[in-house]
């Protein structure tokens, strides 16, 4: 099942989510600020039917990121390790992997280069 939420705006954020092999992947389009942080915690931290909940950020469409994204993101982290669960972040472009790198947040949330290897990892690989 796959549903989407926000707007197509330039800029603006597009949520789109679903399920693979019972791991909630969301895919992100646009800017990741504090006008859509609502929008975007409820995204990452409604876990739906998945138990523990494992959740993949798609990052390929985000062009950026300020640090109300990066509270939702370890909020998330937060949520899912306190039941067994994880967060990861993938595909991520330069300019925003960059910032994740610079502030640490890729020693919390593992950063893969795809998609297929976040789902694919396992959890022993990056300490989750």
């Amino acid at each position: 099942m796959t549903e989407t939420h926000g707007a197509a705006q330039s800029g603006q954020l597009s949520i789109g989510h679903t399920t693979i092999d019972g791991i909630r992947v969301v895919t992100l389009r646009g800017e990741i600020d504090h006008t859509v942080k609502d929008m975007l915690a409820e995204a990452m931290l409604s876990s739906g039917d998945v138990t523990p909940p494992r959740v993949v950020a798609d990052f390929s469409g985000v062009t950026f990121m300020d640090s109300s994204g990066i509270n939702v993101f370890l909020t998330a982290r937060q949520a899912a390790s306190g039941t067994e669960g994880w967060v990861r972040i993938a595909d991520a472009q330069e300019a925003v992997l960059r910032v994740l790198q610079i502030i640490g947040l890729d020693q919390l949330i593992p950063c893969y280069p795809t998609v297929e290897q976040a789902l694919t990892a396992s959890p022993c690989e990056q300490g989750e």
